[in-house]
């Protein structure tokens, strides 16, 4: 096992070492060797690609939209008829609150209704017998007077007429302020009626929209406050990585650039569209935030760890056909086309992609490399 050990370390040892020599030496000196009988069965070129590098910015998965529902009046909570992670339509009973009191409020309202519509039938029964006594004591006050300018009435009866006559236009009008402060009392009750109702239908809390429920904040018996959160959703429309930039890339990236974003645990890599760059320096950690819309999976939720990939800097790499390699123990070679005739030679690489590598040293773009060899 100690002889195994010591053969590998040696042998990496001379790899390295090689590949250190081969990095530095000119492209001729590479050659290990001509063949000018070696023909291939295909060639392939070596070509020069431009590579991005990026910046993993640190984010969190958020809904594209949330959505927080709160109470708008203060009652205790009775019950709560849905579970975070449940799909739910718009219209969706979510929570109940305690409705004793604006119940209460309704039947008391709807009572004083009555009673102003009572006084009002009243007020108008006044008014018409006040209009009649009206119109007889203002008929009898003017006989009454007609009667005493020609001295067929004493002076006692005439001023009985007047007195008649005052008293029932001061009763007619009595009648008709009874009749205003009736109306009025029908109008205040019926706001207070559509108040009670409104502050009665604020007791069922029901979603506004279509979505998903991300979190319940809270449980029945607590108590419910205007503004206070009792539920979030997501609405339909996906989600979004919001990720902190630091301030020296953030002139990189624009609204409606193309991002990668990645997100560890599902293991998913997703095309991210930049929506949003707020304009704002967090002075604590020189970081701007950038939102960025990604498409919904299967196994995403709000709240993961993501990365934003972040265009950095660029750098050119040759890439090869994996198949062009010869393999010679833990050396790589390939027969290069020079000057007409097929050569060895030697070449360090690292994996690129299933089917490629980057050619770290031994090989420049647009060279010819022969693969296999014709029978």
């Amino acid at each position: 096992m100690s002889s195994h050990k010591n053969n590998t370390a040696c042998s990496l040892i001379a790899k390295t070492v090689l590949s250190a020599l081969l990095v530095l030496a000119p492209y001729p000196c590479r050659t290990a060797d001509a063949d000018t009988g070696y023909q291939p069965q295909k060639t392939v070129v070596t070509k020069a690609q431009t590579l991005a590098q990026t910046y993993p910015a640190v984010g969190t998965v958020r809904p594209k939209s949330e959505t927080r529902i709160s109470a708008q009046i203060s009652a205790q909570i009775t019950d709560v008829h849905v579970k975070a992670g449940q799909i739910i339509t718009s219209g969706t009973l979510l929570i109940t609150l305690d409705s004793r009191q604006a119940a209460a409020r309704l039947k008391s309202a709807r009572e004083a209704l009555r009673g102003a519509k009572a006084s009002r039938d009243k007020a108008r029964q006044a008014i018409k017998s006040a209009e009649a006594a009206y119109t007889n004591a203002k008929q009898h006050a003017a006989r009454i007077k007609s009667f005493y300018a020609s001295g067929a009435a004493t002076e006692q009866e005439f001023e009985n007429a007047q007195a008649g006559f005052l008293q029932s236009r001061a009763a007619l009008s009595m009648s008709r302020e009874s009749l205003v402060a009736a109306e009025a009392g029908i109008q205040q009750a019926t706001e207070t009626i559509t108040g009670a109702k409104v502050h009665l239908g604020f007791s069922k809390i029901i979603a506004p929209v279509d979505g998903e429920i991300i979190r319940i904040l809270v449980e029945p018996g607590d108590l419910a406050l205007p503004g206070k959160p009792l539920a979030a959703m997501r609405t339909k429309g996906g989600y979004r990585v919001e990720a902190h930039v630091r301030e020296g890339l953030i002139n990189t990236i624009k609204t409606g650039s193309q991002l990668q974003a990645v997100i560890p645990t599902p293991g998913l890599s997703l095309h991210a569209v930049v929506e949003e760059i707020i304009p704002y320096a967090d002075p604590r950690t020189r970081t701007f935030l950038v939102k960025a819309a990604i498409p919904a999976k299967e196994g995403l939720y709000s709240g993961m760890y993501a990365k934003l990939m972040v265009p950095e800097a660029h750098r050119t790499i040759i890439t090869l056909d994996k198949t062009a390699i010869i393999h010679a123990g833990q050396l790589e070679l390939v027969m290069v086309k020079m000057n007409g005739t097929w050569q060895r030679r030697y070449i360090t690489t690292i994996p690129l992609d299933d089917t490629r590598v980057e050619v770290l040293s031994g090989l420049s773009a647009n060279e010819t490399i022969g693969i296999g060899e014709a029978r």
